[in-house]
């Protein structure tokens, strides 16, 4: 008897599990999804978006078949989907064990319509299971670029690149996308018009060569934006997404007016000045930040900045080296990193380089002048003076600024009316919010009304006109 009934327990033990492993038919049995839509922010025409995924759940105890998966649109679709490692648009019997769930990727490509307007494309993927049918919605939104993808691959060293147009204008109506290096040649000018975007891949860079000349245009609330091509939601703030603006050795006559720069590993690099008198670079009403590196990086370069915010970097907000000369007006430099612990004061002024002999080579200082600005940020000194002992010219002048710094302020040869070590109350520096509230007491109508310039970064009259005196940094408080 006792074999009896331990042979009966295995075989309902057996039965059991058989009835584990039938497929359960059942038109009331459903999939269940993690997700009923996949949105897809905006996508750049032939350039593949990133990929999103959501489960397919099998809440019962049995396997289930899901006889078709497939696009609704089929072979027409933008969209590309992947299913448990399988990938088409028209997938048959995959089968899901009981408890168990599966992975779906989608991406999407948006073919180019020549159209300047953003574009809504819609797909769904559909499930056929046991009878019944049901879907996951695929939205994405197109958007048509003027594509700059490199078309030269040298085989000297130099990283592919495209030309842009000579002496031509990057238009507003749709933005433009860069992939590489793309390249503003030698006696050619780049205008940009106001309220142009400007998208760069990683590592992108926009290189101004020996001889050549940008000239962005922007105006106030119609900033030309310079950002990653990475549009998701994830990646607002997110630095080190592309490369930088480098001005290379003998660009002349460089102008930025009215723009934000934002989210790459260098904001604006400047290198020697060359031959000319002229400024390399005349920057204006700009916003740089969230740079992996430097806001502002110039190299034995001639800079001129007005009414500028530089912040939130992760080694300076200005790296002023090689010598040079320099002048910031009314400027905002704000260094709170959050990523890895910032080493490196915000300003970091040097006046030498060493070669590839190991020897070191001085370049002058000429000056470096900062009037009515804001130097600040979470180190003990936020000012770092990079000097060749031995020769060469060091000039500096703080005029009229507030420092977070550990320097000795009490030299009227480079210290004129500085408020050291006292916090300028910025509005919500989490946020890169650099203006000033009714707490900064120490910025307001601190600044030398000799100097200042006439209106601020939310182009309001500086100073308030309820003062004679303006306020320090790039914002005016009203």
């Amino acid at each position: 008897m006792k074999q009896i009934a331990a042979l009966s327990f295995f075989v309902l033990i057996a039965f059991s599990s058989c009835k584990k492993d039938v497929l359960l038919t059942d038109s009331a049995a459903k999939l269940n999804f993690s997700t009923d839509s996949v949105l897809f922010d905006t996508v750049f025409t032939t350039v593949g978006s990133t990929t999103k995924t959501f489960k397919i759940h099998n809440l019962h105890s049995q396997p289930l078949n899901i006889s078709k998966v497939y696009l609704a649109t089929g072979s027409n679709s933008q969209f590309r989907m992947n299913v448990d490692g399988v990938s088409g648009t028209l997938l048959n019997d995959i089968q899901i064990p009981g408890g168990d769930s599966l992975f779906v990727f989608v991406q999407v490509t948006v073919n180019p319509t020549h159209a300047n307007a953003p574009l809504l494309i819609r797909d769904s993927i559909i499930f056929e299971t046991n009878g019944n049918t049901q879907h996951v919605m695929l939205t994405a939104i197109g958007q048509d670029v003027y594509l700059h993808k490199p078309d030269h691959f040298p085989i000297n060293g130099l990283p592919p690149f495209s030309i842009i147009q000579c002496n031509s204008t990057w238009l507003n109506d749709k933005p433009h996308l860069i992939f590489g290096y793309a390249v503003v040649d030698e006696g050619c000018t780049l205008r940009m018009q106001a309220g142009t975007h400007v998208y760069l891949n990683n590592k992108a860079v926009l290189w101004v060569y020996h001889g050549g000349t940008l000239i962005v245009d922007g105006l106030h609330g119609s900033e030309v934006t310079f950002q990653g091509a990475r549009l998701e939601a994830d990646y607002k703030d997110v630095p080190g997404q592309w490369g930088k603006i480098w001005l290379s050795s003998g660009s002349i006559n460089n102008v930025i007016n009215w723009a934000v720069i934002k989210n790459g590993s260098i904001g604006v690099q400047a290198d020697t000045l060359g031959a000319s008198s002229n400024p390399t670079l005349r920057i204006s009403n700009t916003i740089i930040k969230n740079m992996s590196a430097a806001a502002i990086y110039g190299q034995g370069s001639f800079i001129r900045g007005n009414n500028c915010v530089f912040a939130n970097c992760g080694q300076y907000a200005a790296a002023l080296t090689i010598g040079g000369k320099y002048s910031f007006l009314q400027c905002t430099f704000a260094d709170y990193w959050t990523g890895k612990p910032r080493t490196t004061p915000l300003l970091n002024l040097n006046n030498y380089y060493v070669d590839i002999n190991g020897v070191t080579q001085v370049r002058n200082l000429d000056s470096a002048y900062f009037g009515n600005c804001i130097l600040y940020g979470d180190l003990t000194d936020e000012v770092g003076l990079d000097t060749f002992a031995i020769a060469g010219v060091f000039n500096y002048k703080f005029d009229y600024c507030l420092l977070k710094t550990a320097l000795n302020t009490g030299s009227s040869l480079h210290f004129n009316s500085v408020i050291a070590n006292q916090d300028p109350m910025f509005a919500d520096q989490s946020i890169n919010n650099y203006q000033l509230t009714a707490g900064s007491v120490n910025a307001i109508d601190k600044g030398n009304p000799v100097i200042f310039i006439g209106t601020d970064l939310n182009n309001k009259p500086r100073p308030n006109p309820n003062t004679s005196y303006p306020d320090l940094g790039a914002y005016e408080f009203y």
